[in-house]
């Protein structure tokens, strides 16, 4: 059998005549960077957000990078967030210089545990990152009350989770800035590498657009030192098309969660958990089991797609040695390393390839 961890060319059959279309607008038009397309996109976002502003960069690590740069974090600050996320989410705090504190996870959402950050802020912490991860969004009542009792600034890494929500309000216009990636494996993902930011704050807006033209506020003359992190119209007509139908992919990728929850119940691993008030996006389907290799193994001989996140989580990455932490400092992070492994999800997924994903992991840890 194969069976994909995502299939990108079932969802490209199911839009292609639009697809094809959007492409080839903007291949006559022959304006390929921002423009009219990436203006359109950025009010769709914000709209789609609850938010007054978008602004379309070159990818998910440069809108985490510009928020923080246009919130006046450096050198000297210090900045809290999770270990167990995708690497960018620690380098762009680094990139601008300043440096990463670490705070330990939850073992159910694998998301940030509120309840530590506190004790980890002095006088040096100028902000929050939370990651809303696998697509599950953060409890963002309790990051944004320590936010405000400290004076801090949160930048929100909605990166996996366009479209959940929190308390029913769309993640990513809760925290000052949220940032998103549309990298080609994301719910929401374009032709190549792209990103946005989305903020209430017009100051914030305002810094990131000139931030991500050379700090260029009219051509050729720079008021700051900024970046080369334009959207292209390209990827913002493909995006367009594609924010139409993410609603209804996300519930489809929820249908085919709750199905492998049912099918594996009883079985050596532990499913996703939800918590009541989000809604989860399920932009990996992960689930954990002190078998996590065999199972892997297993996966990959019978052409089932399948992956590790997060193998090694980043504050033991070797480019952070220098902060001194070691195996057993956050031991929720340490063990869902080595337990968790992603199982195909995506919204065409059929209920077959679900069974025969389930018999192969049934086998495995038997």
């Amino acid at each position: 059998m194969s069976i994909p961890l995502l299939d990108l060319q079932a969802q490209y059959r199911s839009i292609k005549n639009e697809m094809d279309a959007a492409v080839m607008e903007v291949m006559e038009s022959c304006h390929f960077i921002l423009g009219s397309k990436v203006q359109e996109l950025e009010e769709r976002l914000a709209t789609f957000c609850g938010t007054k502003y978008g602004v379309g960069v070159a990818n998910g690590t440069d809108a985490l990078i510009l928020s923080l740069e246009a919130m006046g974090i450096g050198p000297g600050d210090e900045v809290i967030t999770t270990p167990f996320t995708f690497f960018a989410t620690a380098e762009c705090i680094s990139r601008v210089g300043a440096k990463p504190v670490f705070v330990d996870i939850e073992p159910d959402t694998f998301n940030l545990n509120t309840g530590l950050i506190e004790e980890k802020i002095n006088e040096n912490t100028k902000a929050i990152i939370p990651v809303h991860i696998f697509g599950q969004p953060v409890d963002m009542d309790a990051i944004m009350t320590i936010a405000k009792k400290y004076n801090l600034k949160v930048v929100e890494d909605a990166c996996q989770a366009i479209g959940a929500e929190f308390n029913g309000k769309r993640i990513g216009g809760l925290g000052d800035t949220g940032c998103f990636s549309f990298f080609p494996s994301k719910n929401l993902g374009c032709a190549g590498d792209g990103g946005a930011v989305v903020t209430n704050d017009t100051d914030l807006a305002e810094k990131i657009q000139l931030l991500r033209q050379h700090g260029s506020p009219k051509k050729y003359h720079h008021t700051v030192l900024g970046h080369n992190s334009r959207l292209d119209a390209l990827q913002a007509a493909i995006l367009l098309v594609k924010l139409k139908y993410i609603d209804s992919w996300n519930d489809k990728r929820r249908e085919n969660a709750y199905l492998y929850n049912e099918l594996l119940k009883g079985l050596d691993v532990v499913t996703p958990y939800e918590l009541d008030n989000i809604k989860h996006v399920y932009h990996l389907y992960i689930i954990r089991t002190k078998k996590r290799d065999i199972l892997e193994k297993a996966l990959k001989e019978t052409g089932i797609g399948t992956g590790v996140y997060y193998p090694l989580p980043l504050h033991l990455q070797e480019v952070y040695a220098d902060l001194g932490y070691k195996w057993g400092d956050l031991p929720e992070s340490d063990r869902a390393s080595k337990e968790t492994i992603a199982l195909p999800l995506f919204a065409e997924l059929k209920r077959e390839q679900i069974e025969s994903v389930v018999e192969v992991v049934k086998k495995a840890i038997s």
